[in-house]
This record gives structure tokens, C-alpha cells and sequence, in this order.
């Protein structure tokens, strides 16, 4: 009599494992599977035998979206040109936007923004119109730059029609050799200082075509981008 108790229970389980095991197999599951986990007490996988695969890390992005980050002392800049006379320039440095149609800064011609080459600070921004323009606003703005200044550029539209000789030779001093060539609609974007030894790394240039214009009547925007080196006090 002391024995029907615990055979009840034996009972009890044996009819609760035999009905799982009866819906498992009705239901196109693995049954065995089930009861060896349902008296193991093992967890079982139910996720139909697909391993769960792990997204792929995005790319890190550094300051201006870099691919990797500037040495030390070294500015992080972006700069892209407008593209037709639709979509206006973009000047990105150290992650800081300078100049963007979302700040209602830019114009067609020339995009400019000046930065101290010795401390990174912002010293100015303006857009200088080469198509119905004054070009004698341009050389004023050119001509008083002080040593180790930054010069940022990027066209929108028409950035060469009222450029004279002398504005293209006050961007040859600051390093620029595309600018002597700098034609109708052509796309550009530059980065040069005043005092600079040599001829800028950063420059860019898409010549205005028929033939190969990627908008009718402009060529394709142009985005560049880069580490700048800071100058030591010393050298201003």
C-alpha cells in the first residue's frame, strides 16, 4: 500500500512524457529530441537548427566621416563641391560644418573659409560670385591673408568667369595648380595657406565637358578629403 503512491507519480509522468512525445511527432517535431531533454533536463534548441548569425560591424567613422582618425596636431577635413548649380558645397573640418546649403552660408562661385593654421580656429567664411560678381571683392579678401593662414575652397556652379589674373596668382601663392586651367563650370576644391614652400597635396579639378558631364551642362561633383598639419607657433 505505501508503494501506490510513488507509482501514481511514476505513472503520472510516464502518461505526461508519452502525450509530449505523441504531440512532438503530430506536429513534425523531433521527438526523441524532446524527451531526452524533457528528462535530462537539458534546454532544448528549438530554433530548427539555424545558427543565429552576427551582423558585421559598421565601419568606424571618424571626424568630417574619415576612414581613420588624423595623427595628432593634424586637422580632419572634408570638402565637397556643389553639384550643377542644384546641390550646394560642403566644408567640414574637425567635425565642425563651415559652409552648407543647411546653414544658408553658401553661394554660387567660390565657397571660402579661412582657419588658423596654428590653432584650428575658424576665422571666417564667405562666397565670392564669379559670374556676375565683383572680382575686386575677392582680391581684398585674398590679398591681407596672413602667414599660415588656411584657404578652404569649393565651387558651386560657375566659380571661374570673372577671375582675373591676378586672383588666379594669389591661388597659385597659396599653392593651388589647377586654378591657372580653372574654366567655365568647372568643379574644384582646394585647400592651400598663405606661405606655403610647395605645391598643395589637396586639389581637385573636373573639367566642365559635354563629352563627360555627369549633370547637362556641369561635370560631377567633386569630394575630397584629408589631415592637415598644424603649424607650430614658431613658424607664423
Amino acid at each position: 500500500m505505501r508503494l501506490a503512491g510513488p507509482l501514481r507519480a511514476v505513472a503520472a509522468v510516464l502518461v505526461v512524457g508519452l502525450t509530449w512525445l505523441l504531440a512532438s511527432s503530430l506536429l513534425g517535431g523531433d521527438g526523441s529530441s524532446v524527451m531526452k531533454s524533457f528528462f535530462s533536463g537539458e534546454t532544448l534548441d528549438v530554433s530548427g537548427g539555424e545558427e543565429e548569425t552576427t551582423p558585421e560591424p559598421r565601419p568606424r567613422k571618424y571626424k568630417c566621416g574619415l576612414s581613420a582618425p588624423c595623427p595628432p596636431k593634424h586637422l580632419a577635413f572634408r570638402l565637397v563641391s556643389g553639384a550643377a548649380n542644384v546641390i550646394g558645397p560642403k566644408i567640414c573640418l574637425e567635425d565642425k560644418i563651415l559652409i552648407s546649403s543647411v546653414k544658408n552660408n553658401v553661394g554660387r562661385g567660390l565657397n571660402i573659409a579661412l582657419v588658423n593654421g596654428v590653432s584650428g580656429e575658424l576665422l571666417e567664411t564667405r562666397a565670392f560670385d564669379m559670374w556676375a560678381g565683383d572680382v575686386s571683392d575677392l582680391l581684398k579678401f585674398l590679398r591681407p591673408l596672413h602667414e599660415g593662414t588656411l584657404v578652404f575652397v569649393a565651387s558651386f556652379d560657375d566659380a571661374a568667369t570673372k577671375l582675373n589674373e591676378e586672383a588666379r596668382r594669389l591661388f597659385e601663392e597659396l599653392g593651388s595648380t589647377a586654378v591657372k586651367e580653372l574654366a567655365f563650370r568647372d568643379s574644384w576644391v582646394f585647400v592651400g595657406a598663405r606661405g606655403i614652400d610647395s605645391k598643395s597635396p589637396f586639389e581637385q579639378r573636373m573639367k566642365n565637358s559635354k563629352t563627360s558631364n555627369k549633370y547637362e551642362g556641369w561635370p560631377e561633383s567633386l569630394e575630397m578629403d584629408g589631415c592637415i598639419p598644424l603649424r607650430s607657433p614658431l613658424e607664423s
